[in-house]
């Protein structure tokens, strides 16, 4: 596979990532491989309810929370829908949330240069 059909992969496991542990999948997920980063941008994942929410403060540090909570506790399964795409280690995985432009930020390190593997 070339380094945009793995990219296009792995978009496909994260939105299904999104759909059956977050609730939602996003309008729009690009990801892009970068030596051994892996980078997966969602946008327009918040549902309306959510909208809403995050118009104060404490709704914000909520959403936050809960999302967190929620990624946190299948980051195993997103991991090993990854991991059967590029089939590498898979080192950390971070991910934040913008209230403010309702985007989503995964960071996925693995154990090689992927970009070197893929040429």
């Amino acid at each position: 596979m070339t380094k945009g059909q793995i990219e296009a992969k792995i978009s496909e496991a994260v939105s299904k990532f999104e759909i059956e542990y977050m609730g939602r999948g996003p309008k729009q997920i690009k990801t892009i491989i970068i030596q051994d980063l892996i980078i997966i941008r969602l946008k327009g994942f918040l549902s309306q309810s959510e909208q809403k929410l995050v118009e104060n403060n404490q709704g914000i540090e909520l959403l936050k929370r809960v999302r967190t909570i929620l990624f946190e506790s299948a980051r195993e399964y997103m991991q090993s829908l990854i991991k059967n795409v590029i089939d590498v280690e898979i080192v950390s995985t971070h991910s934040d949330v913008s209230t403010k432009t309702g985007e989503k930020i995964i960071i996925i390190t693995v154990d090689e240069n992927l970009e070197e593997r893929l040429n």
